[in-house]
Order: structure tokens, then C-alpha cells, then sequence
């Protein structure tokens, strides 16, 4: 009986993340005489394309492990952190789901269910190049990357922080796709077209009226708003380090009016993402001044300039001028 109520305590399941029933491990330990502190899965990643890590708050063994989809694996080494090398390098950016039991000196055991995405050391250079904040249906709001480097996009999340709700922090997460230097991405921002599809094989597989045949097309299921005239856009490696951003104000104020703003200013500063022209951290007089784009009047980047990661970089076009895949038009917007 003994054994059944350790293994109930002592265990810890873990579905994606640390969920760890610390009371009932530590309850545990100490009525069997072992440590009063509850192991702990802490955090998995791909450190290469065929190594991968497991990080515990305390030296462990393995006891079994398997992937989804499956693969050879060629050494285990034990410890705090787990190393495991397998036999073949992995596809940059695909999903793998790892199910791993492991145990500490006193016996303890947790049981990891979590998902993760392989190495991609291969994610281009690129910049954001165009932007359309504003909806007018069947035309979605979209995000353009310009491609400046070949590679791949798997594992590549771009990020919109709104004038909303900083919980609603919109994440998209590419898989695998091969990319070429000068090549267009579009980032549909909501789907209202039956015949709009991710453009992970031919170029011209989608449809939908901002849709481009040169280049790749990809969306975002459902039709809600996630991008407003006062919006931070930001691409990140899965390393967290920002390859490009984009900093959008209504109005030109001061500072921001909320905490959240202030905080991923100072972020994509530090980046070397986003700096306002004197060289500091961006405020909204420092972004690009949006009241005045429409569905068709979006934000675009000067494609003929060095990319200076201020808002010098940017105009909005002439009314009709938006081109999702496109090189930009040249032709500014004036009051």
C-alpha cells in the first residue's frame, strides 16, 4: 500500500508546461524520508537540429522516452539538464511532441508531456515591409515581410500588440517553408474567404482579394480585429530576438498611455528592433503617425533605404495604393 501512495504523491505530470503538485510531492518526501522539494520540469528546447534539452530543478535519470512523430535516438546523458542526441538531423521548425519519465536520486518521478518545435538555424534576414491596419471586406488586414536573405521560416512568430488588451498579444507561428532572397510573405490577418489556404507548396494556391500569386500567402483563421492604428509588430527567431519591428501611433503623444506599450518599447530597443531618431526609446511621436491609412493608404517601408529601425523608414501610400506581395508603391499619401 505503501508504494501506491508514493507513486500518487510523488509523481508529477506535466502537459506541456509545469504543472506540478508541489503540496502532495513534498508531503510525500517527507513522510518517506526523501527531499521536501518537489522535482520539477523547468523547460524544453532544440539546441540543434539533432540535440535537444530538458531542464529539471534537480538532477535526474531517464526512464523512457519517445517523440511524436518518432526518431532514432542516439545518447541520452543524465542530469539536471538532459541531453539527447539523435541519430539524424531534424527538419527546421516542425512540431514534436516529447513524452519523457524521469527520476531523481530519492525516487521521485515526473512525467513530461510537452510540445516544441525543432532547431531552425536557418531563419532569413528579413524586414516588415508593408502594413494595412484597417479592415474593408473581402480586404483583410495584413502584415508584409520582405524576404532579404534564402532560408527557412520554420519556428518564426510574428507578434501585434495592440491598443487593447495586452493579454491579447497575437501570435502566429510558421511552419517549415523554404524562402527565397527578394521574396514577398503575406500575413493575412483574419479569414473571410472560404478559398484563402497557407501557401506552403505553389505560390498561387490561394485565393482571396489580397491574395498574390509571386508571392506566399498565409492567414489567420476567424474574423476578429488584431491589428489597430496604434500597434507594435514584431518578428521573433526562437531564440527571442527580434529580426525586425514596426511601431504604429494614432497620434503623436508624449509617452504611452499604457504599461504594456512602454514595456515592449524598451524591449525592441534593446533589440535594436525600434529606436526613435535621436537614438533612444521609442515613444509615440517616434512611431509612424497611422490616423491617416485606410484599407487601400497603408504603412509602407522605402525599399530603396537602408533599414534604420526608426520611422524615417516609412510612408503611407497614395489612397489605391496598398500591394500585398508586391513590390511598394513609390507614390506617397499627402494632406
Amino acid at each position: 500500500m505503501k508504494k501506491i501512495v508514493f507513486f500518487l504523491l510523488a509523481g508529477c505530470i506535466v502537459l506541456g508546461s509545469c504543472s506540478t503538485g508541489e503540496a502532495a510531492a513534498s508531503a510525500a518526501a517527507k513522510m518517506f524520508g526523501g527531499s521536501s522539494q518537489a522535482l520539477l520540469f523547468l523547460n524544453c528546447r532544440a539546441v540543434s537540429e539533432d540535440e535537444i534539452e530538458f531542464e529539471f530543478s534537480r538532477a535526474v535519470s531517464v526512464k523512457s522516452l519517445n517523440f511524436v512523430p518518432e526518431f532514432e535516438i542516439a545518447l541520452i546523458e543524465d542530469g539536471k539538464t538532459v541531453r539527447v542526441r539523435l541519430k539524424e538531423a531534424i527538419m527546421p521548425g516542425i512540431q514534436i511532441t516529447a513524452d519523457l519519465l524521469a527520476e531523481d536520486e530519492n525516487r521521485n518521478t515526473v512525467n513530461v508531456l510537452v510540445p516544441f518545435r525543432s532547431r531552425n538555424n536557418r531563419m532569413p534576414s528579413l524586414v516588415i515591409n508593408e502594413v494595412c491596419t484597417e479592415f474593408s471586406n473581402p480586404r483583410t488586414e495584413f502584415i508584409e515581410l520582405k524576404m532579404k536573405s534564402a532560408g527557412n521560416l520554420g519556428g518564426m512568430r510574428v507578434f501585434i500588440l495592440g491598443n487593447t488588451n495586452a493579454s491579447r498579444q497575437t501570435i502566429y507561428e510558421f511552419m517549415p517553408v523554404e524562402v527565397k532572397k527578394d521574396e514577398y510573405v503575406v500575413l493575412h490577418l483574419r479569414t473571410v474567404e472560404a478559398d484563402c489556404i497557407d501557401e506552403y507548396g505553389r505560390l498561387d494556391e490561394s485565393g482571396g482579394r489580397n491574395s498574390s500569386p509571386t508571392a506566399r500567402d498565409f492567414w489567420i483563421p476567424g474574423s476578429v480585429k488584431l491589428i489597430h492604428k496604434t500597434s507594435m509588430v514584431y518578428v521573433l527567431d526562437q531564440d527571442d530576438r527580434a529580426l525586425d519591428a514596426a511601431v504604429f501611433s494614432e497620434n503623436p503623444d508624449s509617452w504611452w498611455n499604457r504599461d504594456y506599450f512602454a514595456d515592449a518599447a524598451a524591449f525592441l530597443y534593446e533589440q535594436g528592433a525600434w529606436k526613435s531618431a535621436d537614438g533612444g526609446i521609442g515613444s509615440p511621436a517616434d512611431a509612424v503617425i497611422s490616423a491617416r491609412t485606410t484599407n487601400t493608404r497603408t504603412i509602407n517601408r522605402n525599399e530603396t533605404a537602408e533599414n534604420s529601425n526608426t520611422s524615417a523608414d516609412w510612408y503611407i501610400t497614395v489612397t489605391s495604393g496598398a500591394t500585398p506581395g508586391r513590390p511598394n508603391n513609390l507614390n506617397r499619401f499627402s494632406n
